[in-house]
């Protein structure tokens, strides 16, 4: 943007300092009859009069970071909280700012929105008066631009900018955002004409090498391994589990160690690239060696941020990177987080339109499954032990590997280090440690991995997992088709029942605990 010739700046600064003057000595307006404001737009209102940073900032910092949903004081992948995003990791600490410059206690500033928005209203005014901010530049919305690019917690001046102009255009574009209670948060569009300061010489960013149309912003070096050990034979997606500009900054953060090879925004499908597609991002676990990880900003509760330029852009990156690297396009190599074995993670969770996005990608939108996995799908599972071979062998070697028991190659051959990984798996799950894989041992490995809460309409990998794991605990076939209908329900009430837990039908920690431990 052209920045304002300093001479109309001071004389616009001095004008809105006699505003303020002027306000000062004016009669005061008539006060709010208590309870007239709605809950959330009073605290941002009152945070912006206490700390006098302008309202419309506020709210546009808070949405940029959160959409305004404080995700009940779940932290975000940064370890941020509420509706500001006050974070709280060794590199990046505006919980405690906030806590020291509102009086309040960390727990309140986390959980309570109210408490929330005024410790990122304390935040931001701390860092304009660090930055000697007058009180006629805090009247200033352009001139708040290097406080905002600070509270973004960038390592690098680039991406501090990246973070602070997502925030100016909100700005510029406005604000409408529904909000807990039945409120409505609105910003209305202004013209705006942002005081870089030393951010104006920090971009743009390079673009990628990889992929021309993606940014570069390389993550910490301590944050992924140079090379890879196994060729590229998938995609993973994720979500971000908070904002794009903080996720890549949190790339940068040598504290995180985690990283991945691109990151998506939801308003634009802008790309950005934080790891070569030749080294191994740390993203997926057991998945790392052999695949590409690709970053989606959002919440995985909230599918508002799944936009329509993010799956188009996020397609097109996909598209490119299996024409590039032969990865067959279909969903046993492009897969969610959750279906990468030995993770625990959900993402990119229900809201994730998998049919939408493979017809983008171009490729057949079928059932998840893993690269080079075997199949698990049995109508029964049936004693295993040494000597033993076939294809359900090779499953069961697949998944103690994948959870870390070493049973050697995939060769559907029980011999020795099958047994011996056997043995391990069941000490772990405190089961009898005899090296035979029988219904309570087939019920705990079939099982084994994320716990999301599941009932009827829940779709994907974990229900296929659930749905192998009862055909082996109650010694029936169980459709395994990852969709849980009527059978699927009656199914877990029948084990529910068995086990003296309360049939509902519905799946959750406890229900998963009781497979997850072979009952």
């Amino acid at each position: 943007m052209i920045r304002r010739p300093v001479l109309s700046r001071r004389l616009r600064v001095a004008a809105l300092s006699c505003a303020a003057l002027a306000a000062l000595v004016a009669p005061t307006a008539p006060a709010v009859a208590a309870g007239a404001a709605e809950p959330v737009n009073a605290a941002f209102h009152e945070a912006a009069e206490e700390y006098g940073v302008p309202r419309d900032l506020l709210v546009a910092v808070g949405y940029g970071e959160s959409r305004l949903d404080g995700h009940d004081g779940q932290p975000s992948q940064a370890r941020g909280y509420g509706v500001m995003h006050l974070v709280d990791n060794p590199e990046h600490r505006t919980l405690d700012t906030a806590a020291e410059e509102t009086g309040l206690p960390e727990a309140r500033l986390r959980q309570d929105t109210a408490a929330n928005i005024r410790g990122g209203a304390a935040v931001l005014r701390h860092y304009a008066d660090t930055l000697g901010l007058s009180p006629g530049e805090r009247a200033d919305l352009d001139a708040w631009y290097p406080a905002v690019a600070r509270y973004g917690g960038a390592a690098e001046d680039a991406t501090a900018r990246l973070y602070a102009d997502a925030v100016y255009e909100l700005l510029r574009d406005g604000v409408r955002a529904p909000v807990e209670g039945g409120e409505t948060v609105e910003v209305a569009p202004r013209a705006v004409a942002p005081e870089r300061g030393r951010y104006a010489d920090a971009g743009p960013v390079a673009l990628s090498q990889d992929y021309p149309p993606a940014r570069w912003v390389p993550a910490h070096s301590g944050n992924y391994s140079t090379g890879r050990t196994q060729p590229i034979s998938a995609v993973v997606i994720h979500v971000t589990q908070g904002s794009y500009a903080g996720s890549i900054s949190w790339f940068q953060n040598p504290a995180s160690r985690v990283s991945a090879h691109y990151v998506i925004r939801s308003s634009d499908g802008e790309v950005t690239q934080t790891v070569r597609d030749a080294d191994t991002a740390w993203h997926a676990r057991s998945g790392n060696a052999y695949s590409v990880g690709l970053e989606h900003e959002g919440w995985v509760d909230d599918p508002a941020w799944f936009t329509d330029a993010m799956y188009r852009s996020s397609a097109a990156l996909t598209r490119h990177l299996a024409d590039r690297y032969d990865i067959p396009k279909d969903r046993e190599h492009i897969v969610g987080h959750v279906e990468v074995p030995g993770n625990d993670h959900t993402d990119p969770g229900p809201n994730w339109d998998w049919d939408r996005y493979m017809e983008l990608v171009g490729g057949d939108p079928g059932e998840p499954g893993e690269p080079g996995a075997p199949g698990l799908d049995f109508p029964s599972y049936g004693t295993q032990r040494e000597g033993s071979t076939g294809p359900r062998v090779a499953a069961a070697q697949y998944l103690l590997n994948a959870r870390g028991h070493d049973a050697g190659e995939t060769d559907g051959v029980f011999g020795p280090a099958t047994a011996a990984a056997v043995r391990s798996f069941q000490t772990s799950r405190g089961l009898t440690a005899d090296g035979v894989i029988g219904a309570r041992t087939w019920t705990a490995l079939l099982s084994a991995g994320s716990t999301v809460s599941l009932g009827q309409g829940s779709t994907g990998e974990p229900v296929s997992r659930l749905q192998r794991a009862l055909t082996a605990a109650l010694g029936r076939t169980v459709a395994i088709d990852g969709i849980f209908g009527p059978d699927t329900a009656t199914a877990v009430r029948a084990y529910q029942s068995a086990r003296g837990l309360t049939a509902d039908g519905l799946v959750g920690p406890r229900t998963w605990a009781a497979l997850q431990a072979g009952r």
